[in-house]
């Protein structure tokens, strides 16, 4: 099977995409083109797929990745048995003549506007429209796979649930540490970044350093880079998942303090099943999935939404507990391990992913084009 994968808004070394569904395209022997903004990036294409370097979607500017896009899967679908798209862009540049085509859906897109801060008001307001009515287009011709179980509430239709899982190791990771607390993933003001500079403050004096591992959000950038020049944290900046996952083996806690928005609120961060997966007690904020695993499998702390201050004492507070208790730590992060290792581990729904594929590609649609009128079953 020769599956097209695109996307010009995520990283081409993005978890899901990259080190989970194209390598279980690839292990299964499998050909991929992957359309991604390589250069943009800074990243050299993985060996053994065939890449096409496109612009990446940042901002406002979005014209220039867009036609991009739309050409180079109008060259792409000539020849594949399967396009994979992950953006809800793409959905406007589908070539008319294609394959059978699916839209990987990760989140909740209305729910994620409010987090855009580079969106004037004005135009924030009158995208929701505009996007349900792109998403029921796309519901009606496409097929659709889903990352959360709670995405089925957005569509009327059935649609498989592809769970957003992790790679867990096969042996327990070495016992948290006293001395560094870790946060993994795209930084951001609802992610927590104010939150995170205030706590590295708090941490310092006590001889806890904070390490964060991931991109930032133009946003918050400078406010980083100021943290780590006055010795505060440090702050790695973009590293693949599987690197950065290693890199927090050993932290006495994992952060995510993600804030109370709508995007949020129906989904199980990945990262608090990361951390779980490296044996790294959890200390996140009361959304409803993510509390509601770590106070199942008493692997981590609940710390309450509240302003920049508040959040960063009861994080501080709990960090401290924990270093005092290294039994305990120990416990959670065991405890968290064993948990994803059972229910979160990824190359247990990687056959049944391929397998989904597999049999769409092999149902041609004769479709030219997005139609109110045709629907294509899951």
């Amino acid at each position: 099977m020769r599956v097209c994968v695109g996307t010009t808004v995520h990283h081409p070394e993005d978890a899901r995409i990259a080190h989970r569904q194209i390598r279980a395209l690839l292990d299964a022997g499998h050909e991929v083109t992957f359309v991604a903004p390589f250069t943009h990036c800074n990243v050299t294409p993985r060996p053994g797929i065939r890449a096409v370097d496109v612009p990446r979607a940042v901002g406002l500017r979005r014209g220039k990745a867009l036609r991009a896009a739309t050409s180079a899967l109008r060259t792409a679908a000539r020849d594949a048995d399967l396009l994979l798209v992950h953006d809800t862009e793409l959905l406007l540049a589908l070539p008319r003549k294609r394959p059978p085509t699916v839209w990987d859906v990760h989140e909740d897109t209305i729910g994620a506007l409010n987090a855009k801060t580079y969106l004037p008001g004005p135009v924030r307001s009158v995208l929701p429209p505009l996007i349900r009515a792109i998403e029921g287009r796309a519901e009606r011709n496409l097929h659709l796979i889903l990352a959360e179980e709670a995405y089925r509430e957005r569509f009327p239709g059935t649609h498989p649930v592809v769970p957003n899982h992790t790679y867990v190791p096969p042996a327990p990771p070495a016992p948290p540490g006293d001395s560094r607390v870790v946060y993994v993933g795209q930084i951001s003001l609802a992610r927590g970044a104010a939150e995170m500079v205030e706590i590295a403050r708090r941490l310092r004096p006590h001889g806890i350093r904070l390490d964060l591992i991931g991109p930032a959000d133009a946003a918050v950038r400078p406010m980083l880079r100021d943290a780590q020049r006055a010795g505060l944290l440090d702050w790695f900046g973009y590293v693949p998942n599987n690197h950065a996952l290693r890199m927090a083996e050993g932290a006495l806690a994992g952060l995510s303090l993600l804030h109370d928005v709508p995007n949020y609120r129906q989904s199980t961060p990945t990262k608090v099943v990361e951390y779980m997966a490296r044996g790294i007690p959890v200390v996140t904020t009361p959304l409803p999935r993510a509390a509601s695993l770590v106070g199942r499998v008493d692997c981590g702390t609940i710390v309450p939404f509240g302003d920049v201050g508040a959040v960063a004492d009861a994080v501080v507070q709990c960090v401290l507990r924990l270093r005092e208790d290294a039994e305990r730590r120990a416990a959670m992060g065991a405890r968290g391990y064993v948990e994803a290792l059972n229910h979160y581990h990824w190359p247990a729904v990687a056959g049944e992913f391929v397998a989904l594929l597999e049999r769409w590609a092999q149902a041609p649609t004769t479709v030219p084009a997005l139609s109110p009128s045709r629907t294509v079953p899951a």
